[in-house]
Order: C-alpha cells, then structure tokens, then sequence
C-alpha cells in the first residue's frame, strides 16, 4: 500500500554519517547540560544565520515561553490570530492577554497601523510572526515599538536562514524565536532557540532555561528546564552540512508549482519580495472558490481522498479556539483579513524529497479539480 503523501517530510542526514556522532557522545558519556555539541551548534548557528547571539532550546515553544519571561513582559502582548496556536499559547503560560490585531493580506503578517490601533495603557509588547518565513514590517512594527516603548518579540518558527537585503531578519526586535521541529526547514528533531543582540540577555535566557542557575550554587531566578540535549545538538551539527541543499531543492519544488500554477483563475500563490533570499518553508495557495469554480474545502477534501495531506495552515484562526473566543480582541468581525485567508488557505506538500512524479500527481489533482468543480 502507498504511502500517504504529507505536507512535509523531516529532513534527515543519512544514517552512517550520523553514527560517528553517537560513538562520540556514547564515548564522553556526555548527554546533556549544555555539552560539546551543544557549545558547537550555538557558535555554528550563530555564524551560519549571521546573528550575535543564541540559546538553544528543548523545543521552539519552550523559547518562547522563556522569551517572555527573560524581558520580564506583563500585562497585554499585541499579536496575530493568524499563527500556530503556540504563538498564543505562551502568552498565557506567562499569564499575559494576547491581544488579537487583523494582518497584511500582502504578507499574511501583523498590521503596523492595527497595532496602534490596539494600544493600551497595559500594553507592553509587540509579538508578530514572520508568517511562512516572509518578513513582517520589521521597520513598521519597530516605530510603533520606539514610539509607545514596547518590546518586540519575534515568533520566527518559519524563518530559518531567511534573509532581507543580506541582513538576518532574525535580528529584528529585542529578541527572535527559532524552531528546529521535525517539520522545519532545519531540524533537531525537537528543538528551538532565542536570538539575541545582547550578551547580558543571552546570560539571562541561559540562566532561565537551566533552572536558574549561575554556576553549582547560585541561583539567579525561578528558571526551568529548557536545555537541548547532546543528542539533538549533535543532529543538528550534521544537518547544518546539508541545509543549503535541502533549502535549494525546496526551491526547486516551490518554482515547480509556481509555473504550473500561477496562470490558474482563482488561485494566488505566495509572492515573495524581490529583496528576500527565503528559504521556501511552505507553499501556500489561496482558493478563491467563485473564480476556480471550487471551494477550498472541496479541493482540501478531493486531495485528502487522493491520500495527499494537505494541511490548511492556519485554519481556524487562533482566537477562534475555546480559550481565545471571548477575548474582545477576537472578534472576527474586527479581524476580516485573517478571517478570509483562513478561509482560502491550502499549503501543498513541500519538501527536498518530494520527486517530480509525485508533484506532477500533486498538481493534477489541483487542475482537474477546476475542470470538474465540486462545491
């Protein structure tokens, strides 16, 4: 029986190049608390995404998590309703009211002027989301946050290695968030990290995420357990030798669907600026169901029955789940953009190891979807 075919595929190294890796580890005995490998992928990292500084994480929600607590945030955080729910979800593990502002339909990203917008005398930061690794206004969102002093925390999940003008855009805001999930563009198999400008922040993020601790016996602040381990750290040291093939034949994938796509009524692929060397995390398309004779569910539930796992990313929104849904800021009313592109979102199967045969399959079922509609 065929395989299903999955919106992602975890990038993984081949075998016998990682076996080397685990004799060493085997050999040091060395699991954990911030090891050799560890050390290695922080400093590699750091040069590879052209940042100053980072700590590596457990897990990308667990960054976030601890982000939040190492800028001491209180009160209202303004964000998107248009993001995985763990963007969310942090806020209120630190016990902090997301504020739900509509975004940019030109880049499914948070609203500068929205932001303003939603300011209140308890607001004291900006957390956007570099959507499918398309920069937010970084320059928009970092005037409104110089003119009512508030930090900006970037969730970029889907930013990997993703670069405007030449420049990191990780190094936006007071302080970037990375995932290495198994379903990123760079994997630790679970993992994340926080970016950071300053050498004083880094200390404390890596104090917080070590239980606090300073050295053996002092004790800086009620920290947690967020420390990646030798193992993931040593995964990803090895994925850091294929990540510029990996991002290459994304792209390759990506341009495939483009040309076979972009000339069809009905359906807008991702436009990516000029200036923007992405790394091709997804491949969203937005389903006008009157103009392409179908709707997007429709097309969603013809691929599901080809056993093709689209996913409709990200649908429902956020504030649209039971624990958001009475928050006055997550009137729906209030937040038409994001509603219609959840609406219309389908993101198509995309990465290094999807073959031509598989994606010609892909793109087929898209095209006679159009030519026998089903609403």
């Amino acid at each position: 029986m065929a395989k299903p075919i999955t919106v992602t595929s975890p990038l993984l190294p081949p075998l016998e190049e990682f076996i080397p890796y685990l004799e060493k580890i085997w050999d040091s005995k060395f699991l954990t608390n911030c090891g050799p490998y560890h050390q290695q992928l922080e400093k590699e990292l750091a040069e590879y995404l052209g940042v100053k500084h980072i700590s590596l994480f457990s897990n990308g929600t667990l960054a976030l998590v601890t982000a939040l607590q190492a800028l001491r945030i209180t009160g209202e955080v303004i964000t998107t309703p248009y993001s995985f729910v763990a963007t969310a979800h942090s806020l209120l593990w630190n016990n902090l009211k997301p504020v739900f502002v509509d975004i940019d339909p030109r880049t499914n990203n948070l609203d500068p002027q929205r932001i303003i917008e939603a300011i209140t005398p308890a607001t004291t930061a900006i957390l956007p989301v570099h959507c499918y690794g398309i920069p937010c206004d970084v320059e928009g969102i970092q005037q409104v946050a110089d003119t009512y002093g508030l930090k900006v925390i970037y969730d970029a999940a889907h930013a990997f290695g993703v670069r405007q003008n030449g420049t990191s855009i990780l190094n936006h805001g007071d302080l970037s968030i990375l995932s290495f999930h198994a379903t990123k563009v760079f994997n630790t198999i679970e993992g994340g990290a926080i970016i950071c400008q300053d050498e004083k922040l880094k200390r404390r993020i890596d104090y917080l995420k070590n239980f606090g601790f300073a050295d053996e016996v002092t004790v800086m602040a009620p920290g947690i357990n967020g420390k990646m381990n030798e193992l993931q750290a040593a995964f990803g040291v090895l994925q850091l030798r294929h990540i510029e093939d990996a991002i290459d034949r994304r792209r390759q994938v990506y341009q495939r669907y483009r040309s076979a796509l972009e000339g069809v009524d009905g359906i807008s692929l991702l436009q990516a600026p000029d200036d923007l060397q992405w790394n091709y995390a997804y491949c969203p398309i937005l389903v006008d169901g009157e103009r392409f004779g179908s709707s997007r569910d429709a097309l969603y539930e013809r691929y599901r029955a080809e056993d093709i796992l689209v996913r409709r990313y990200f649908y429902p929104l956020i504030c649209e789940f039971p624990m958001y849904r009475n928050l006055p800021s997550a009137d729906t009313g209030k937040l038409g953009e994001a509603l219609k592109i959840s609406r219309q979102v389908l993101c198509l199967p995309i990465h290094p190891e999807l073959d031509d045969q598989t994606q010609t399959r892909i793109i087929d079922v898209l095209l006679s979807a159009r030519a026998t509609p089903n609403q």
